[in-house]
């Protein structure tokens, strides 16, 4: 599979929207989303899932879709279900499993179960009934067992005891959350009080279940543990798995890899340093080597994940050293143990590579657009990837990059064609120019349909959260760059520094002086903008999420007024030492440098709130009551600070909704939001006076 695929860019013509309707959040939401693919061990179908939402009933739909990858129409597999996710083709290619709440024979879940179903279709049987639920799962190789993860009461044995302390916890009349631990939730969710993700094991036959470290003090991590944590060996003898060795949880630990021997029950640590982070283990096909990510956080926190292999000898190296792109979960050897496939990113960009573990060579298998799955069975690779220009795809290459003629690779479904294709579509290009420091900074640029140069268009700047992500060629459902061009505008959006996707030094470049290096970025951005004809200096606006958020509301402090006409701010943070109570505090002190109570001055020196006294920009606020990662209390200071200061201001605020907006009906209000404060504050939409 050495043949570098040119990126499947969208079939339509981004022609004037003269015949075709601006795409809208109302089409936004009935775009179907389908799901990583699952191959079956022959490579002539895959199986994944497809979510529709409904506006009217607020709520989503998934099924279980088969595709072939040969061709032919795909078809349901599932249809009795609302949540069928994370399909999985065992390994005979006789039944398909997959995580779901259903009702079956009088007898509804409580929480997630495993179901099985045959690929020719029938009715799908739950697997076991696991009081606790299941997370995520791995067939063995003999395609009897599967290894699963479940949150269980770890001081407790048996089924049993698990099924009656669950039953006492539903049924508790106390509402409170006790505990003394570090880490107690995690994004938008408490974790489950007084329970660890442990492995089990099911026997798919007789539906037994056995939690693997029942009895230890073992545990997957507690930040949402996903199949990535674990992997089995080619015999079905051992599992490996990634685990925090200190006593205390917390997020910012080096984890460790560990062994399991399935028929004693004894576990090995096979990897373990202060100073490294060893995460996603994978076995080779012929069990020879342990493929793994590998983070030096010994050297500074933000290390790259690397590449790394393990001999059977105890002997380990990274292999990527010196490759500066940062290697995504999951890894899958090549068929041959040859060579290894991950998705990394590269300019704004997600490809699937291919690293050459004999000559330490990387090479791109498919390009990106935005690559976000994979599947690889008898030849066959599978991808899911989208872009700017068309959300999320499944698409085939055939062994040794053979595909359909012009050397695209080949879609295998067409869910979301007939959709689209009413639609008028802004083309989207990424510049360069110098930006802080001297360095070359990119900015994405999406245009209007039917953009001329000869029209004058107001500036709409997205700026990405993270910090160390990217805006680039991919389709966001939050943050939809075509619904925004839709309305007129020229989205830009600035990987700033600490932008990932550009190499590791410009990736660090930002800690511990954050804001300073990005808002050279983002104004130099504002600088190229201005200097193009199609560009109207009265009608220029800055929105973002996240850290983005904190970049509008670090502007407004630091920008004189008057060169952004508004700015947005979505889940934004304000005041770092307020900050204090999000979910990854123990990396506050690594990103800006000290405690707050060790050298407050040199965190406020960070802090958008230090600079409240300058802010008069008028500024929509937007946050979540459920957000654990900015907690709601940012954006509610923030736009208190901008009321009481006299500034124009207007809040949206969520009781039910995180750090993200996940309700259709929730969504098409933030849309409504955001382009009502932005006409609201553009002169061009200014209600005219009347003349006396």
């Amino acid at each position: 599979m050495a043949t570098r695929q040119t990126p499947l860019k969208s079939s339509r013509k981004t022609s004037p929207s003269t015949a075709k309707k601006p795409f809208d959040v109302e089409a936004l939401w009935q775009v179907e989303r389908v799901g990583a693919p699952s191959l079956s061990p022959d490579g002539a179908q895959a199986v994944a899932s497809l979510t529709r939402y409904s506006m009217e009933k607020n709520k989503s739909q998934t099924q279980l879709w088969l595709l072939s990858t040969l061709g032919g129409a795909p078809r349901a597999l599932t249809q009795a279900g609302d949540k069928d996710g994370q399909p999985k083709w065992s390994p005979k290619g006789d039944q398909i499993a997959f995580i779901a709440r259903r009702e079956q024979e009088g007898s509804k879940d409580e929480e997630a179960q495993l179901y099985l179903i045959a690929p020719d279709g029938g009715e799908a049987r739950r697997a076991a009934t696991v009081t606790t639920g299941v997370e995520a799962f791995k067939w063995f190789p003999d395609g009897r067992r599967i290894a699963f993860i479940s949150w269980v009461w770890p001081k407790l044995k048996g089924a049993a005891a698990q099924a009656k302390a669950h039953k006492e916890f539903k049924e508790r009349k106390e509402t409170g959350y006790v505990t003394e631990e570090s880490l107690y939730r995690y994004w938008d969710h408490n974790l489950p009080m007084g329970r660890v993700a442990h492995l089990h094991v099911l026997d798919t036959a007789t539906g037994k279940v056995t939690d693997l470290f029942e009895g230890t003090d073992y545990e997957l991590t507690r930040a949402d543990p996903d199949a990535n944590a674990f992997d089995i060996s080619p015999d079905g003898k051992r599992i490996i798995f990634a685990f925090d060795p200190a006593a205390e949880k917390r997020l910012d630990h080096c984890y460790a890899l560990a062994e399991l021997e399935l028929r004693s029950g004894k576990v090995q640590v096979l990897l373990q340093d202060k100073d490294w982070d060893f995460q996603a283990p994978r076995y080779s096909h012929a069990g020879a080597h342990l493929a793994f990510l590998a983070s030096n956080l010994g050297k500074k926190h933000t290390m790259p994940s690397q590449l790394a292999v393990l001999d059977q000898h105890g002997h380990w190296a990274v292999l990527s050293e010196g490759w500066d792109y940062e290697v995504s979960a999951p890894l899958q050897w090549d068929e041959d143990d040859l060579g290894l496939l991950f998705c990394a990113e590269e300019q704004g960009r997600s490809h699937l590579w291919r690293f050459d573990v004999k000559t330490c060579a990387a090479h791109v298998l498919f390009e990106g657009g935005h690559t976000t799955g994979f599947d690889l069975a008898a030849g066959t690779l599978v991808v899911q990837h989208d872009g700017v220009q068309h959300p999320p795809r499944l698409s085939v290459l055939e062994a040794e990059g053979r595909a359909d003629e012009g050397g695209r690779a080949r879609r295998i479904e067409s869910f979301n064609d007939a959709l689209l294709a009413g639609f008028a579509w802004g083309r989207d290009e990424p510049v360069s120019y110098p930006g802080a420091q001297g360095d070359e900074v990119q900015m994405w640029l999406v245009y209007p349909p039917g953009f001329s140069p000869k029209k004058k268009y107001a500036i709409l700047h997205l700026i990405h959260g993270g910090p160390h992500t990217a805006f680039g060629d991919a389709w966001h459902f939050r943050w939809n760059a075509q619904v925004f061009a839709a309305q007129g505008y020229v989205v830009a959006c600035v990987n700033y520094h600490g932008s990932s996707s550009f190499g590791y030094a410009f990736k660090d470049s930002i800690t511990q002086r954050w804001g300073e290096l990005e808002l050279q970025d983002v104004e130099a951005g504002t600088d190229w903008l201005l200097k193009q004809p199609w560009a109207d200096s009265k009608r220029v606006f800055a929105t973002g999420g996240s850290y983005g958020g904190y970049m509008v509301a670090w502007m407004n402090g630091h920008v004189k007024p008057g060169r952004y006409q508004a700015y947005i701010c979505h889940a934004g943070c304000y005041d770092w030492q307020a900050m204090f109570a999000d979910d990854a505090y123990t990396w506050h002190a690594k990103e800006l440098g000290a405690w707050y109570w060790d050298d407050p001055a040199k965190i406020a020196s960070q802090s958008p709130h230090a600079f409240a006294q300058h802010m008069s920009t008028p500024t929509l606020v937007i946050h979540g009551a459920m957000d654990y990662r900015v907690p709601d209390a940012q954006g509610l200071a923030y736009y208190n600070t901008l009321k009481a200061r006299g500034v124009d201001a207007r809040l949206l605020w969520y009781p039910d909704e995180n750090h993200w907006i996940l309700k259709p009906r929730n969504s098409q209000l933030w849309y409504g939001e955001f382009f009502d404060w932005l006409k609201r504050h553009d002169p061009t939409h200014a209600p005219r006076r009347s003349k006396k």
